[in-house]
Protein backbone atom coordinates (compact mmCIF):
# COMPACT_ATOMS: atom_id res chain seq x y z
CA UNK A 1 0.00 0.00 0.00
CA UNK A 2 1.40 3.35 -1.03
CA UNK A 3 1.47 5.86 1.78
CA UNK A 4 1.21 9.55 1.15
CA UNK A 5 1.53 12.71 3.12
CA UNK A 6 -1.75 13.66 4.74
CA UNK A 7 -2.51 17.33 4.54
CA UNK A 8 -4.36 19.08 7.32
CA UNK A 9 -8.02 18.10 7.20
CA UNK A 10 -9.85 19.31 4.14
CA UNK A 11 -6.71 20.78 2.55
CA UNK A 12 -6.96 20.72 -1.21
CA UNK A 13 -4.47 21.13 -4.02
CA UNK A 14 -5.62 22.37 -7.40
CA UNK A 15 -3.29 22.41 -10.38
CA UNK A 16 -4.19 24.66 -13.30
CA UNK A 17 -2.46 23.18 -16.33
CA UNK A 18 -2.60 22.54 -20.05
CA UNK A 19 -1.73 19.72 -22.41
CA UNK A 20 1.90 19.84 -23.56
CA UNK A 21 3.14 21.96 -20.65
CA UNK A 22 6.35 20.39 -19.32
CA UNK A 23 6.25 22.51 -16.16
CA UNK A 24 2.69 21.29 -15.51
CA UNK A 25 3.83 17.69 -15.96
CA UNK A 26 6.69 18.31 -13.54
CA UNK A 27 4.29 19.62 -10.88
CA UNK A 28 1.93 16.67 -11.29
CA UNK A 29 4.83 14.18 -11.09
CA UNK A 30 6.14 15.88 -7.96
CA UNK A 31 2.75 15.74 -6.23
CA UNK A 32 2.31 12.08 -7.19
CA UNK A 33 5.79 11.20 -5.91
CA UNK A 34 4.87 12.83 -2.59
CA UNK A 35 1.60 10.92 -2.47
CA UNK A 36 -0.48 14.09 -2.49
CA UNK A 37 -3.87 14.09 -4.13
CA UNK A 38 -4.83 17.00 -6.34
CA UNK A 39 -7.41 18.19 -8.81
CA UNK A 40 -6.64 19.39 -12.33
CA UNK A 41 -8.21 22.35 -14.05
CA UNK A 42 -7.23 22.03 -17.70
CA UNK A 43 -7.06 25.37 -19.51
CA UNK A 44 -6.30 23.77 -22.90
CA UNK A 45 -8.84 25.20 -25.36
CA UNK A 46 -10.60 27.00 -22.47
CA UNK A 47 -9.75 30.69 -22.61
CA UNK A 48 -12.52 31.35 -20.08
CA UNK A 49 -10.46 29.42 -17.51
CA UNK A 50 -7.42 31.56 -18.32
CA UNK A 51 -9.69 34.57 -17.78
CA UNK A 52 -10.35 33.27 -14.27
CA UNK A 53 -6.59 33.15 -13.61
CA UNK A 54 -6.28 36.70 -14.92
CA UNK A 55 -9.02 37.91 -12.59
CA UNK A 56 -7.75 36.02 -9.55
CA UNK A 57 -3.99 36.46 -9.95
CA UNK A 58 -3.33 38.85 -12.84
CA UNK A 59 -1.74 36.11 -14.97
CA UNK A 60 -2.84 33.79 -17.77
CA UNK A 61 0.03 31.28 -17.69
CA UNK A 62 0.14 27.83 -16.16
CA UNK A 63 1.01 26.01 -14.04
CA UNK A 64 -0.69 27.62 -11.08
CA UNK A 65 -0.95 25.55 -7.92
CA UNK A 66 -3.60 26.48 -5.38
CA UNK A 67 -3.35 25.08 -1.85
CA UNK A 68 -6.06 25.71 0.69
CA UNK A 69 -9.34 24.83 2.28
CA UNK A 70 -12.86 26.21 2.70
CA UNK A 71 -12.55 28.19 -0.54
CA UNK A 72 -9.50 30.09 0.75
CA UNK A 73 -6.40 29.29 -1.27
CA UNK A 74 -2.79 30.36 -1.48
CA UNK A 75 -1.63 30.34 -5.08
CA UNK A 76 1.82 29.44 -6.29
CA UNK A 77 2.16 31.34 -9.56
CA UNK A 78 5.94 31.16 -9.90
CA UNK A 79 7.26 28.44 -12.18
CA UNK A 80 9.45 25.89 -10.40
CA UNK A 81 9.09 23.00 -7.99
CA UNK A 82 10.95 24.93 -5.28
CA UNK A 83 8.02 27.38 -4.96
CA UNK A 84 5.51 24.55 -4.59
CA UNK A 85 7.76 22.81 -2.04
CA UNK A 86 7.97 26.00 0.00
CA UNK A 87 4.19 26.53 -0.02
CA UNK A 88 3.53 22.90 0.92
CA UNK A 89 6.09 23.04 3.73
CA UNK A 90 4.11 25.87 5.32
CA UNK A 91 0.88 23.86 5.10
CA UNK A 92 2.43 20.60 6.31
CA UNK A 93 4.18 22.24 9.27
CA UNK A 94 1.03 23.93 10.61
Amino acid sequence: MKRGIRLESKQEIIVWSKVGCSYCDEIRSYLEEKGLSYQIIDVTHHDDRRDILAIKYGIRHVPVVEIGQNNVYKAVTEVGIEYVEKALAVVLNN
